[in-house]
């Protein structure tokens, strides 16, 4: 027993100070709270407040403590509640009561109308359907039974997998009593069977190439169009095929380094044209038409490359960013196919350009009526002055009497021009010759007249500094 008691007196001593429990056998040891003793509290408020008041700092005060209604700790923590406050409180309550009362009509009328407006939005299934159930109560019994019993046909189309068939040999068909071809003694004749193809191959032929002798039905194929069109087909050589590459990469190198260059984009666009690639150079050029916007020349050639009803919308585009060129415009108005369109265009061209003589020529040669291409005209040189067209084209509408009014006014706008001048001239001339009735004397001094004018048409040009040469002078003489 004592050797017992020798051998377990380890229990009743005190560990090692490096002993870690289960280290012989391959654990690892573990440290608890009363290993190392109970961990170190914080300075208490208490102590906190007390150090502050040492270095003279003032305690902290909760900003929001004072927002708060029921937190009252900071506003009337000293205070007692007394008969007065409880009076107030009273008078305070009945007020709320009061005024909640006064409101409370119309928040309830308001509450019932956003309830009834959100069952409306937002109404169910069985509420959608209510007054159709509603109208179930008059069917009668036999509209009941009339009605048609609902049935599964969701897999009358699908195939069923056991449906097969199989070729009935020949013995069946004996036993049943029908007889077979070769009992009959009948074969069959691959001849007339090949004969009768052909027969309807060439009926299908001659639908296709023209009239049909069976039916004399006409078909849209023509045999003639479609061989000269085969013949304007132009096939390709190798070294035609090369050079278009290299033009290919030389011009996307263009476009690549100067975006900006306008001419590239539409030299590569009708490259592509030229190989019979539409899509690429329609896409070229849109691309261009991004890159340019402000160039005319694109516009013009991407609505060249569209069919007529796209290229109206693009030079409609192009008038709004190229509002200015009046090619556009001219190629705006040339798409249209009936004349009342091409005067809408103009005229809107008009508004815009008002300063461009050729669009007040398209415009006037449109007009079929001598008044309206006169008042046209009249404004015309009245917005342009110094045309010398204009002027001409308005005295050749004019009467005689009239004419000589509009060139004495194109003489002062425009002095120095010779071709007014020449046709004052030949104006009087006309008027001298045309009457055969007027007297030698008459038509003598008229004659006069017109030799005068030239005169002073000369001298009128030499004044503002214009001499014209022999040769400009026998060129107007043979007009």
């Amino acid at each position: 027993m004592a050797s017992n008691k020798n051998k377990l007196a380890f229990l009743s001593m005190p560990a090692p100070a490096s002993y870690v429990a289960g280290l012989g056998r391959g654990t690892s040891g573990f440290t608890t709270r009363s290993d190392i003793g109970p961990a170190r509290e914080g300075p208490s408020a208490q102590f906190i407040a007390e150090a502050q008041a040492r270095r003279g700092e003032e305690p902290e005060i909760d900003p929001e403590q004072f927002q708060d209604p029921d937190n009252e700790y900071g506003l009337f923590a000293g205070t007692t509640y007394e008969q007065d406050d409880e009076e107030a409180d009273k008078i305070y309550d009945d007020v709320d009561q009061k005024m909640d009362s006064r409101r409370r009509a119309r928040r309830e009328a308001r509450e019932n109308a956003e309830l009834v407006k959100h069952r409306a939005e937002c109404s169910k299934i069985q509420q959608q359907f209510a007054d159709l159930k509603r109208g179930l109560s008059v069917v009668t019994d036999q509209e009941w039974e009339g009605i048609p019993e609902v049935g599964n046909l969701s897999t009358r189309k699908k195939r069923r997998k056991d449906e097969r068939t199989f070729v009935v040999p020949d013995s069946i068909i004996q036993a049943n009593g029908f007889e077979s071809p070769a009992d009959s003694g009948t074969m069959t004749n691959f001849v007339e069977i090949g004969q009768a193809r052909d027969k309807i191959l060439s009926l299908k032929l001659d639908q296709i190439s023209g009239t049909s002798t069976a039916s004399g039905s006409a078909t849209s194929v023509d045999p003639k169009r479609y061989l000269t069109s085969l013949n304007s087909v132009v096939l390709k050589t190798e070294a035609e095929i090369g050079d278009i590459k290299r033009a290919r990469m030389l011009f996307d190198s263009l476009v690549k380094s100067n975006p900006k260059h306008a001419p590239g984009w539409i030299a590569a666009a009708c490259l592509e044209e030229h190989a019979g690639r539409m899509v690429a150079a329609r896409k070229l050029i849109k691309a261009g038409c991004e890159q340019c916007p402000k160039s005319d020349d694109v516009w013009l050639e991407t609505a060249r490359l569209h069919n007529n009803d796209d290229a109206k919308v693009i030079l409609a585009n192009a008038v709004q960013l190229v509002g200015q060129s009046v090619k556009i415009w001219l190629a705006a108005a040339d798409l249209e196919q009936d004349v009342k369109s091409k005067k809408r265009v103009l005229r809107k061209a008009l508004e815009i350009i008002p300063n461009s003589v050729r669009l007040w020529k398209e415009t006037v040669n449109l007009e079929e009526s001598a008044t309206d291409a006169r008042i046209l005209l009249s404004r015309a040189v009245e917005v342009i002055p110094l045309s010398v067209e204009l002027w001409l084209a308005l005295a050749r509408l004019e009467t005689p009497e009239r004419a000589k009014a509009v060139l004495n006014k194109a003489c002062k706008s425009v002095p120095t021009s010779h071709e007014i001048w020449i046709v004052a001239g030949r104006l009087l001339e006309q008027g001298a010759m045309g009457d055969l009735e007027k007297s030698t004397e008459t038509r003598n001094t008229e004659l006069e007249l017109v030799d005068r004018t030239i005169e002073l048409g000369v001298r009128e040009l030499r004044r503002h500094q214009v001499l014209l040469t022999r040769d400009q002078w026998l060129k107007e003489a043979e007009r």
